[in-house]
């Protein structure tokens, strides 16, 4: 029986608080019962029903842990609750010849003596089992609760593991996405012969020595996105300086709060690449960074093409923050997506501010 396994060991076990308690009551109950009739020396009777009251939890506690082995069909609890019945006359008995003075007859040869040990053995072997099978209960209850919990801590923590593993891969499918995207800008200069290539592929590198290491992170600053959007802006710009204007419009205490990685710089890049780019004269991205009311409130605006109906919506660097501000925040993060005047797209991002 799996019971055998569950049990504390040594003294603690045999004699906890909890398993204790109810023995000590009953006992407790009986003794006042008795001493109205009790000859003198009332402390021999309470000593004797608390000596028997203990001597049977110790046997309660001896089968729950010997034998090892069982012979099979036979279960661990009906062992007990037999034991602590047979063991209740033997127990009385020993009582009954313990108090019995040098010199004088046996307590059978006792007419008050022997109604006594009679009285004490039906009692005993009536309560003695129920009481066995009741803590046995309680205990299989306490048991199941502990599995119960048990099982709901590994759960957790299997689902914790489940989204940093959902969390790094989605990480994964965005960063060759834009680096692919930006490696592509730099070959098209090199190819075109400009002398800025030089320039941009150097800005690119120091860019890049900044921002992959924060790629893996399971979170990073409001701060951090912003500097590794700055970056991004300024090499786009150097890419196309006379059509691509930004600016920055934080306040300073949104900079500590957590993000998911590459969340602004997901939508920066959706602005530049799906906004501003296909637009021949350009245009201008505002970001916006604000604390209300205990949570973030981000904004990316452009001044582009604005929303298309053909091409498949924003790419899919935005479809992969959609889900991971879902993983991170579950329902309690909004983004949203709306057509600028007079033209271009403003997009909203709103979740919980946590440092």
């Amino acid at each position: 029986m799996a019971a055998e396994n569950r049990n504390p060991q040594g003294w603690q076990g045999l004699l906890g608080g909890r398993r204790v308690r109810a023995p000590a009551i009953a006992c407790g109950v009986i003794a006042a019962l008795f001493s109205f009739t009790w000859q003198p020396r009332l402390y021999e009777l309470w000593l004797q029903v608390f000596g028997i009251g203990l001597g049977l939890l110790l046997v309660f506690g001896l089968f729950e842990r010997w034998p090892r082995r069982l012979p099979r069909g036979l279960a661990r609890w009906a062992l007990q609750v037999v034991a602590v019945g047979v063991a209740v006359p033997i127990l009385v008995f020993a009582a009954y010849t313990l108090r019995t003075k040098a010199g004088a007859p046996p307590f059978w040869a006792d007419k008050d003596r022997l109604e006594g040990f009679l009285t004490f053995v039906f009692l005993g072997t009536l309560l003695a089992p129920w009481m066995a099978l009741s803590a046995l209960v309680r205990q299989r209850e306490a048991w199941a609760h502990e599995q119960a919990l048990a099982f709901e801590l590994e759960r957790s923590e299997l689902a914790r593991q489940a989204l940093d593993a959902r969390m790094r891969l989605l990480s994964a499918q965005v960063q060759p996405h834009f680096l692919f995207n930006t490696l592509a800008n730099v070959q098209a200069l090199v190819e075109a012969g400009s002398p800025r290539a030089a320039q941009l592929l150097q800005s690119l590198t120091a860019y890049l020595r900044a921002a992959v290491p924060r790629l893996d992170d399971a979170a990073t600053t409001l701060g951090q996105e912003l500097d590794l959007v700055r970056a991004y802006l300024q090499l786009m710009q150097m890419r196309m300086p006379d059509r691509l204007q930004f600016a920055l419009h934080v306040a300073p205490d949104t900079l500590l709060l957590r993000c998911p990685p590459m969340t602004l710089l997901t939508l920066a890049e959706n602005a530049v690449r799906h906004g501003i780019d296909p637009r021949i004269d350009g245009g201008r991205i505002d970001i916006h960074a604000a604390l209300r009311d205990g949570r973030c409130h981000l904004s990316v605006a452009d001044t582009g093409v604005g929303l298309q109906p053909s091409g498949g919506g924003l790419g899919t660097g935005l479809a992969a923050l959609r889900e991971r501000l879902l993983l991170v925040f579950g329902g309690d993060a909004m983004l949203a997506l709306r057509e600028a005047e007079p033209h271009g797209v403003v997009v909203e991002l709103d979740f919980p501010a946590r440092t």
